[in-house]
């Protein structure tokens, strides 16, 4: 089985990498790289992959990993997390040009996310899913704008941060929040 992976969050000041694993034996016809399609195309498209693949993994890795840990640590853990879904896999299309999961069955592909349509399928699959939680997180941490800027540093986040401190999700170890004086 083949399987493609992406990530999202990488860059985040704020929320956890959420890594999405997709394999599938259909037509991948109208996946493209998640950044260069509407919500709303994401959200449908995320469904068809769901319904029509072989096998989808997602996993997770939590502001704390990524403090303590490191990103690379953190998508590692994240993509093994995905990766549990497969009871077997011959390849892995990884996007980027590092192969973080350290495995020898893995070929990174920069800019994979555009080119490969099993990895545009991970990359879909990903953004929904780290989308709805950052949706999430800006109920529960209203003022920050989350549901705009999902976590990226933005000029509306920077202001935010500075008018409310970092709050529970923020990456401690990225900047700006680092340098903060005020940390709610």
């Amino acid at each position: 089985m083949i399987v493609g992976i992406d990530e999202v969050g990488r860059g985040c000041i704020a929320g956890p990498v959420c890594v999405a694993a997709v394999a599938w034996g259909c037509d991948l016809s109208g996946v493209a790289d998640s950044k260069a399609l509407s919500a709303a195309r994401r959200t449908a498209l995320a469904d068809a992959i769901k319904r029509h693949s072989a096998a989808v993994g997602i996993g997770w890795a939590s502001h704390e990993v990524v403090d303590q840990f490191g990103i690379v640590a953190a998508l590692r853990q994240a993509a093994f997390q995905a990766l549990a879904r497969f009871e077997y896999i011959d390849k892995i299309l990884l996007d980027g040009n590092h192969n973080y999961l350290e495995d020898p069955r893995a070929e990174t592909i920069i800019g994979g996310d555009a080119k490969v349509p099993l990895i545009s399928a991970a990359s879909i699959i990903a953004k929904v899913a780290r989308d709805n939680y950052m949706l999430a997180a800006s109920r529960q941490f209203p003022g920050y704008g989350f549901e705009k800027h999902v976590g990226y540093l933005t000029k509306a986040h920077q202001l935010a941060l500075q008018e409310l401190g970092a709050c529970a999700i923020h990456r401690r170890s990225f900047a700006p929040v680092k340098d903060l004086a005020s940390v709610n």
